[in-house]
């Protein structure tokens, strides 16, 4: 059999090969350096994976009709036939340089003159087993992937442009994150007067600061001792204390004393922030507080709230 048997095999090999260039350049140059490597990478496997197909296919066909000529001419012997031979053809066929190198760097099999020097002593129905060396294909494809290894070790752990497992899971990490952060968000906008906590995180109280000062300071004073509106600084409250108290009046406000309710103009999370922000303030001593308005209000491990003298 001939390489010529095989060219448009191989044709429609290359022809696919090259679409599937053409297709992954115009990307690759418009790419990062670090996104073209992976894609041509990509590009070489499918080859790869493409072309062993194809010759395993080849070899497995050869193999077919190599067993099937034998079974033929040993049918033909036990009736005393004689099986015509391709060697005694009255015009052999020459075999060209490519399917000599085919042969050679290829399949490379032990010529049949010589089949007697590995034969094997097992004998199956007249099938003689012969221990003939590993196929070249099979050996030039296990030292491809010795050769890409070296070089993806390279890419990826020594200084090519690849991202290394560390790099990839920092970076996996910053996306994780960013996802809890967005899920921690849209759970902030679910709290209310029932399940709400009081936040002690810096950046919360900074921003429940600015929110204070933009919004609250007219009535309660820059330092929140306590204006038109009561001093948030002493032990005293006109409607109870705590997370839940202060922030269920910003949420709903106390219309008949003026203070406005904030639910339309700040997020459920934004109102727990300034409400934490109002329970720092307790003991900060500022100049010129406004005289305890209230009674005084302590919460106790269970929950419930002690009062004591009355004040305003």
């Amino acid at each position: 059999m001939t390489s010529k048997k095989y060219l448009p095999i191989l044709v429609l090999l290359f022809a696919g090969m090259t679409t599937a260039w053409g297709q992954t350049a115009p990307t690759a140059a418009a790419a990062a350096t670090t996104q073209q490597l992976p894609q041509i990478m990509t590009v070489v496997l499918l080859a790869a994976a493409v072309i062993m197909f194809v010759m395993s296919l080849i070899v497995m066909l050869k193999a077919n009709s190599f067993l099937t000529k034998r079974v033929m001419r040993m049918e033909a012997e036990k009736m005393g036939a004689i099986f015509p031979d391709e060697s005694t053809a009255v015009w052999p066929v020459q075999e060209d340089v490519f399917a000599r190198m085919r042969k050679k760097y290829w399949e490379n099999p032990i010529p049949q003159e010589r089949e007697g020097e590995i034969i094997l002593n097992h004998n199956y129905d007249g099938i003689r087993e012969l221990d003939n060396h590993l196929p070249p294909w099979w050996i030039n494809m296990f030292l491809l992937t010795i050769v890409w290894a070296a070089f993806y070790m390279w890419y990826y752990h020594f200084g090519g442009g690849g991202v290394n497992q560390a790099t990839e899971y920092k970076q996996n990490m910053e996306a994780a994150k960013k996802e809890i952060a967005v899920a921690l968000a849209g759970k902030a906008n679910a709290v209310d007067e029932s399940n709400v906590l009081a936040l002690t995180d810096g950046g919360a109280l900074g921003q429940g600061e600015l929110i204070f000062k933009s919004s609250c300071v007219a009535c309660h004073g820059q330092n929140g001792e306590g204006l038109v509106g009561p001093n948030f600084t002493d032990e005293y409250w006109l409607h109870g204390g705590g997370i839940k108290n202060v922030f269920k009046i910003v949420k709903y406000g106390v219309p008949e004393k003026g203070m406005i309710a904030w639910a339309s103009q700040l997020k459920p999370a934004d109102m727990q922030k300034v409400a934490s922000y109002i329970l720092t303030l307790k003991g900060t001593n500022p100049p010129n507080p406004k005289a305890p308005q209230g009674i005084i209000w302590k919460e106790d491990s269970a929950g419930a709230d002690t009062t004591s003298i009355k004040k305003g």
